[in-house]
């Protein structure tokens, strides 16, 4: 059962957008964190356990699908939810984003801030598989 509000981490290295997407969240009432590096996003998510990452695949120190790997959500995590939020359409990566434990795979290109707050919520709102 998710907690309400509901805690999200966003872990996206282009600072405006980190600064967009906690606004855009924190407005609808989620609690949110941020990390700038996949390893900061690891540490964030295991020491808090959030409902849900908002994960961008390419970011320094540790990209999305190592931090998939790392964090293992099948086996340690299975309630956790994650949207990969990309500007890669790359199959190979999106498959390997499914199988390493993500919900959904989104391109920023097309999400607008609606959009992107629309799968948030459906997300969080649809039982795990």
């Amino acid at each position: 059962m998710v907690k309400n509000p509901a805690t999200i981490l966003i872990a996206e290295d282009e600072t405006t957008l980190n600064q967009a997407y906690q606004f855009i969240l924190k407005s609808a009432g989620f609690t949110v964190w941020s990390a700038f590096d996949g390893k900061e996003a690891l540490r964030i998510a295991k020491q808090r356990e959030p409902d849900l990452i908002l994960l961008d695949l390419r970011m320094p120190h540790m990209d999305g699908l190592h931090f998939l790997r790392e964090y293992n959500i099948q086996q340690h995590h299975p309630n956790v939810r994650v949207i990969v939020f990309s500007n890669y359409d790359i199959q190979k990566d999106i498959e390997a984003a499914y199988q390493y434990g993500a919900d959904r795979y989104l391109l920023k290109a097309w999400a607008s801030p609606q959009e992107l707050l629309r799968v948030v919520k459906d997300t969080l709102n649809t039982p795990k598989v």
